[in-house]
């Protein structure tokens, strides 16, 4: 069986494993409050039809008025600040559920908004995380440099180290200051902040409900949206670097399970007659476009980690092998392709 069918075969049983061990923690630390707060809550409702003499659809027209005047307890929802933070929780996929709209309208421009502004912000999302990661990179060059240390370029672990850290300090800064405005503990802001920039939004805990903040507070609105939408940036740069970590072990694979890509694996022949590692480094260049003339070409990968292609034992048994030579094909192609970024 090859690698990757082993690979995917082994993720599935480990994420059912894994949902299991879940649902077995879940059911023993939460099963018991849940019954506790059930009876107490059966209790204090029989007090209060006994205490006020309400009736039984009384008391239901009661827990309707309740449920339904909730969401308005933060003000208007949908006026522009409020609209504007549910079109930044769709667009983020988070999904609280404290507002939604309740006209047909409402409902069908949500739908297709998410269906545009959903891609939209997954790629906006992904290319600043890519940006912070190359911010990164640089940064612990320069640090490295600094400590004069051997190696001085930026490894996987050393990025994913960096942005974890990022990641942290968002968190636990943002829990402060919803610990302060929201009348939360820490440990239930921590909580929030977790649940935010991890798009999982149960709703539990929203910010911006309490007081007319929506309203009254612009400054808590606009530190509440820099706070998801710079938070989720620095998450889906963990999560670059998380795709890209799992993409190097799948070209390896392919290399390993299939023959007739080992070559193309080690090395991808251009139609300029350059011959280029996986990591976009150059191996070979073609002598009759004059490309291997030029001392000052570019043989530095393009990625800031060294992850994707040979090592430099190889790059060096591949730049001595004379038994390359450009086909015709490719020598008598007048296209022009320019080196791609992995």
């Amino acid at each position: 069986m090859k690698r990757q069918n082993v690979r995917t075969l082994s993720l599935v049983v480990c994420t059912f494993t894994y949902l299991l061990i879940g649902a077995a923690v879940f059911d023993a630390l939460e099963s018991k409050e849940e019954s506790r707060r059930d009876e107490l809550l059966k209790v204090s409702t029989n007090a209060l039809k006994s205490k006020y003499n309400i009736s039984d659809d009384d008391y239901r027209m009661i827990e309707l008025v309740i449920t339904e005047y909730k969401p308005h307890k933060a003000g208007p929802q949908w006026k522009f600040a409020g609209a504007f933070y549910f079109a930044t929780v769709v667009l983020a996929m988070i999904g609280y559920g404290h507002s939604t709209p309740v006209t047909a309208g409402g409902k069908a421009f949500c739908m297709g908004y998410a269906m545009v502004g959903i891609p939209l912000g997954l790629v906006m999302f992904q290319s600043i995380g890519e940006r912070l990661n190359k911010f990164a990179s640089v940064v612990i060059r320069q640090i490295k440099k600094y400590l004069h240390c051997k190696k001085i370029e930026a490894t996987e672990m050393n990025l994913m180290f960096a942005t974890g850290m990022l990641s942290s300090i968002i968190i636990t800064t943002g829990a402060a200051v919803f610990s302060r405005y929201e009348g939360w503990t820490y440990f239930d802001s921590f909580y929030y902040c977790f649940v935010t920039l991890t798009t999982i939004g149960f709703g539990d805990y929203v910010a911006l409900q309490n007081d007319n903040a929506l309203k009254d507070k612009p400054g808590y609105v606009a530190l509440s949206l820099v706070f998801i939408l710079f938070g989720l940036a620095v998450v889906a740069a963990s999560i670059n670097l998380l795709v890209l970590r799992f993409m190097t072990m799948n070209a390896e694979d392919i290399r390993r399970d299939d023959p007739d890509m080992q070559s193309s694996s080690h090395h991808v022949l251009t139609l300029d007659g350059e011959v280029m590692a996986v990591n976009g480094k150059l191996l070979a260049a073609n002598p009759y476009l004059g490309i291997g003339e030029n001392p000052e070409i570019d043989q530095m990968s393009v990625c800031s980690c060294n992850c994707l292609g040979l090592n430099h034992i190889d790059n060096q048994e591949w730049l001595l092998d004379t038994s390359y030579h450009p086909s015709q094909t490719v020598l008598a192609s007048n296209l022009k392709i320019k080196r791609a970024s992995v």
